[in-house]
């Protein structure tokens, strides 16, 4: 069986399967935290992380979180295209950038799982509660640990190629 292979060689495949097992986590998480946790109530999981089921309409880390309806749309077409230009990224990258293909993967990923949510219910459910005494962080999830993950790894990549072009 034939693989695509893009017009720069890229064997695409194994990278859409990350992401695709990205978004699958993300949804297999999502799914039993929000059937067997109850809304708001924090359940331990070791010292300073806790399992607590929160509904974000807003962004990542609870921004733009007011509910208006502009702030649904705006952000669900900006996640569409964002989402829409890494795939097209992940498709023309060079062979040789495996790290850049890792974190792009990662971001599709887990930018699908959060537009799933969005489109879905109409917000993104959230579940992981890191603290630190009585300091909270804003309540994430899969998908925007995996965002965060590929966005460093993008960072750290780019420092570390001289005179590279970023596809």
């Amino acid at each position: 069986m034939k693989q695509h292979k893009t017009k720069k060689g890229r064997n695409s495949l194994p990278w859409c399967l990350l992401s695709l097992l990205v978004f699958l986590i993300d949804r297999v998480s999502k799914y039993y935290v929000s059937h067997f946790f109850l809304f708001g109530e924090p359940h331990p999981l070791i010292p300073y992380l806790n399992i607590m089921l929160v509904f974000n309409k807003g962004t990542a880390f609870s921004l733009l979180n007011q509910g208006k309806a502009w702030e649904f749309w705006f952000l669900t077409l900006i996640a569409l295209v964002v989402s829409a230009m890494v795939l097209v990224w992940l498709f023309c990258l060079p062979r040789q950038a495996y790290w850049r293909a890792c974190a792009l993967s990662l971001i599709l990923g887990g930018a699908l799982g959060n537009i799933w949510d969005r489109i879905s219910l109409g917000y993104v459910i959230d579940f992981i509660d890191a603290h630190f005494k009585s300091y909270h962080f804003a309540t994430f999830n899969i998908a925007d640990a995996a965002i965060t993950i590929g966005a460093m790894l993008l960072v750290l990549e780019a420092f570390s190629q001289k005179n590279d072009a970023l596809c």
